[in-house]
This record gives structure tokens, C-alpha cells and sequence, in this order.
């Protein structure tokens, strides 16, 4: 059967009007996600890499996935009326694409009517449906469609109402998806539409349940083959993915707001420029970093009060209850997961990983002797917040430097604490041509992998392989 029969059949087999959906709790369940889901799957065929559907021979059996979309949002509509604005307007633009000859397709006043940080309620749903991109997914922009949960506990939205504020900021948790979310993305970003042009974005979101449900099954895994005995505390969260999951919203919450907060002395938002990769790492781990020093505080602040004999809120009590979990989730998820995890080309989180790994082995809190793994406890947190201070010094001095000369200094604090490749154009110096001449010089003398893994972690790669593709489409559910 060609694929033009085929779609044909599947368009046909799934076209009609779902029933109205009422109660967002079990929508994944409804016929009309099922419509919805599977439709979307099909257009998807008929797609290319930029959305459109060029192939005219295709527009008769897309059309008719189309209805079946439009027909599945309007079953669900009645579910999310905090979304009704929004799903009103995806269906005019997917009806104007299809009246449109199915081109590049436009999303633009629909994302502009999606707003889920106006809804940061905890166990809110939201029907999720565009053409997009998936970070650490696709790159063709394909139509996805959604169903996801906000996680958004108490105490979240107290920190957020308090030194954390951050209006952009959404957790969510994936409930149903298609296949461009059974992959390692775990974002909903608004940049990844396909729209006509690029407007002030005003949220971004992150799946903690993904995020939480590989934490555990890769953390479990490294701790087994590196014989590293957890923490209590520390084991406590591979038993439990709600508490992972909350854990998780405080890193990233805290994480989140620091890309903007500090002594900046570039954008750090402006992820377009042409910069090396480790310039990326740095800032990346700082994030990471200010959330562990944060929690640090937290949790010394909260505890020196309960030990002075005060008395907590419930809101207070749970900051507490989970302030030392972020500093874990921050060191085994950056140990364990971000340094081998993805290819060697410009892996900008795996040095992150391979840079924290190496700086707690270099002040001796972090030990491999004997081929197992422990850790200084107690001398941890002062050590990790010692490598956040070193980068905020960086950033802070490098307001006063010219643009490569902050790219010198930073390559220097990388090299200061990892081996550079023998190959190293930067470990040489760079030659006068380079030095004196454009920034994209300098950008292109950096090897794809500057700073090569450790005999360490080239062994625990090995043996973490299997895990680490295993999480790839992972859900909070899965065990």
C-alpha cells in the first residue's frame, strides 16, 4: 500500500465528533483524545522537516486529519476552560492552514493565547496541541499533541511568592503525548512553534516527572556500580517519584530565574550567538550551582530556627524537608546523568557534569578509591558552593574584559580543573592570526570535544550505557 492510501485510510477511519469530554482527570482515556492523538500521528507522515505538507497529492486525507483534530479539540474544549481562549484559536489556525495549502504553518495567535503560568495550580491539566520542535527530540516541526499536569505544591508557590519570584516558570507533569515526547525531551518551550514571528515570550515549562523518573532510574544504577552507599536521605528519593518530582521544581525553579540574575556579562538567554561550547557549560552550572547554594541556605536558615526552638509554617517545613534533596538531585544528577549522557560534539551539560565531578575529587570530598565511590558529606555543600563562587568571580570580572578575552578567562577556569585534549588548539595558545583577529576564529579552534572524559568516567559510561538509553521517553509512571 502507498503511503498515499494509506493516509487516505487512516484519515477516514479516524474522522467523526468524539463526544463531549467533561472531566480533564480522565480525558487520555476519551475517544476524542484517541481521535486527537492519532490523527496528529498520521499528519505527521505527510510533514516536512519545516511543517508544511509541499506534496499536493497528500492535502485531501490531511484535511480530514485536520477535522479529526479540530473535532477531538472540541470534545476536550469543555475540560480545560482555562485553555477555551486558547484551543478557540488553535482550531483558526488549523483551519487557516489548510485554507492555506497546508505551508509553513502559523500557531502564532494561538501560543499567544496559551498562558499556563496563569494557571499554577497543582493537578491542573492543560490540552497541549501545535506544530513544534522538541528539544532533545525532533528538529522537524511536527504536530504534537499533549495532555500534562501541573506540579505545583504549596510550598513551591511560596518560595516563588517570596526571595524566588519567577512569573514565567511552569512544572509539568506529561499525562499522554505523541512521539515527538517519546524521546529525551523533557521542555515545553514557546520558541519551538512554528509561527511567522518571534514575540516576548512569557513561560517556559519543564516535564519534572521526566525529569525526576530518570534522576532515579540512572541514580540507582551509578550508585550500584560505583558502590556508593546514599545517604538516607538520598535513597529515599529512588523510592519515591513524588518526592523526586518536588525536589525537582525546586532546583529548577531557583535554576531557572538565576539565567537572568547575577553579574552578567552577556546574555545568557541569547543562546543564538556563536560562542564556545564551555562558555554554555559555565552557565549552566552556575544555575545549577546558585540552586545548590540557595538550598544550602534554605535549609541551614530553616534548621538553625528549629533548633532556636521556632516554630515552622507547613510551607516552611516542606522547604526544609526538601532543601537537602536538591543538593543531591544537583550532584548525582550532573555526576551520574549529565556527563555521559549524548554525543561528544560541544556537549556543553556533559562538561558541566565532568567539571563538578572533578572539582569535589580535587578538594578531597569526593574519593574513588578501592573502585568505589563516597563522598565527605558534611565538606560537600562548602566545596560545591566554592565552584559557584569561581564562576560568579569569573562573570563578575569579565564585565571589564572585551568578549574573547572572557572566553580566554573562562577556557582557563575549565582548564584549571580538567585536562584539555593533547590536540588542544587552546591548551597550545592560540596564534597571534587568531587572537587578533574575529571572535569566530576563536569558536572555530575549539575541537568538538575540548575536554575528553576521564578513565573514570569512560568506564562508568560503559557500563551506565544501557540505563541511560533506557530512559529515553520515560515517564513518571514508568519503574
Amino acid at each position: 500500500m502507498s503511503i498515499i492510501s494509506a493516509n487516505s485510510s487512516a484519515a477516514q477511519a479516524i474522522v467523526g465528533e468524539p463526544e463531549v469530554v467533561e472531566d480533564a482527570a480522565n480525558a487520555e482515556s476519551s475517544a476524542a483524545w484517541a481521535q486527537l492523538k492519532d490523527a496528529a500521528i498520521a499528519i505527521r507522515e505527510m510533514q516536512v522537516k519545516d511543517g508544511s505538507i509541499p506534496d499536493a497529492a497528500h492535502h485531501a486525507a490531511a484535511r480530514d486529519l485536520v477535522e479529526a483534530i479540530t473535532d477531538g479539540i472540541r470534545a476536550l474544549a469543555p475540560a480545560f476552560p482555562h485553555d477555551a481562549e486558547y484551543l478557540a484559536a488553535s482550531i483558526v489556525d488549523f483551519d487557516r492552514w489548510v485554507s492555506e495549502g497546508f505551508g509553513v504553518p502559523d500557531f502564532l495567535d494561538s501560543l499567544m493565547a496559551f498562558q499556563p503560568q496563569q494557571h499554577r495550580v497543582d493537578g491542573i491539566r492543560h490540552l497541549v496541541v501545535f506544530p513544534m520542535y522538541t528539544q532533545n527530540g525532533s528538529s522537524d516541526r511536527l504536530v504534537e499533541a499533549l495532555i500534562v499536569e501541573t506540579i505545583w505544591p504549596e510550598f513551591i508557590a511560596a518560595l516563588e511568592a517570596g526571595e524566588y519570584g519567577n512569573k514565567l516558570f511552569v512544572s509539568l507533569r506529561l499525562v499522554d503525548f505523541t512521539p515527538g515526547y517519546d524521546t529525551n525531551s523533557a521542555v515545553l518551550f514557546p520558541e519551538t512553534v512554528a509561527m511567522r514571528e518571534i514575540p516576548s515570550f512569557t513561560w517556559g515549562a519543564i516535564f519534572q516527572d521526566r525529569e525526576a523518573a530518570r534522576y532515579r532510574r540512572v541514580t540507582r544504577a551509578a550508585a550500584e556500580i560505583t558502590k556508593l552507599e546514599l545517604p538516607e536521605r538520598a535513597a529515599a528519593m529512588l523510592d519515591d517519584q513524588a518526592l523526586t518530582e518536588r525536589a525537582f521544581v525546586m532546583w529548577d525553579i531557583i535554576h531557572d530565574r538565576t539565567h537572568m540574575r547575577g553579574d552578567l556579562p552577556f546574555d545568557p538567554f541569547m543562546i543564538k550567538q556563536r560562542m564556545p561550547f564551555f562558555l554554555y557549560s559555565l552557565e549552566e552550572l552556575r544555575c545549577d550551582l546558585t540552586a545548590f547554594r540557595e538550598s544550602v541556605k534554605i535549609e541551614r536558615s530553616l534548621r538553625a530556627r528549629t533548633e532556636a526552638g521556632d516554630s515552622l509554617s507547613d510551607s516552611e517545613q516542606e522547604m526544609l524537608d526538601h532543601a537537602d534533596l536538591v543538593q543531591y538531585a544537583v550532584i548525582f544528577d550532573r555526576i551520574f546523568r549529565f556527563a555521559i549522557t549524548g554525543s561528544r560534539v560541544r556537549n556543553y551539560d556533559g562538561l558541566g557534569g565532568q567539571l563538578l565531578f572533578a572539582w569535589l575529587h580535587q578538594r578531597g570530598v569526593l574519593h574513588w578509591t578501592d573502585t568505589a565511590l563516597a563522598f565527605d558529606w558534611a565538606a560537600v555543600p562548602d566545596a560545591v558552593v566554592a565552584l559557584g563562587d569561581a564562576i560568579d568571580e569569573l562573570y563578575w570580572r569579565s564585565i571589564d574584559r572585551p568578549k574573547t578575552a572572557h572566553w580566554l578567562a573562562a577556557y582557563d577556569l575549565v582548564r584549571s580543573v580538567l585536562t584539555p585534549n593533547p590536540a588542544s588548539r587552546w591548551a597550545r595558545g592560540l596564534p597571534d592570526e587568531i587572537l587578533a583577529g574575529a571572535p569566530k576564529g576563536f569558536t572555530d579552534a575549539v575541537l568538538d570535544d575540548e575536554f575528553p572524559l576521564s578513565m573514570f568516567f569512560e568506564a562508568l559510561d560503559k557500563k551506565m550505557k544501557p540505563v541511560i538509553e533506557s530512559t529515553v521517553g520515560i515517564r513518571g509512571t514508568d519503574d
